[in-house]
């Protein structure tokens, strides 16, 4: 069983956003790992393991607009079924 579940991917188009802001956010309030939070001020690409997927797109919705969600059940791919 993995500790964390969810591999949670997207990009998050706006203005003025900061890779070090938004990793700091993800780490101290929402439990996963393996977080990435890369791009420039327009656009960040996240890529985050968790258990709860929908936070994380809560607070990426709040900077900007999100698209490109992918959302996969490592657990389930795990077990050799599509994620």
């Amino acid at each position: 069983m993995l500790e964390y579940r969810y591999d949670t991917q997207l990009l998050i188009e706006g203005e003025n956003l900061s890779e070090d802001a938004i990793h700091q956010y993800i780490t101290e309030s929402i439990p996963g790992d393996c977080l990435l939070a890369v791009g420039d001020e327009n656009l960040i690409k996240i890529h985050f393991h968790t258990n709860i997927p929908w936070k994380v797109l809560e607070y990426c919705a709040g900077l900007g607009e999100i698209f490109d969600i992918v959302v996969e059940d490592m657990d389930r791919q795990e077990r050799g079924l599509k994620g």
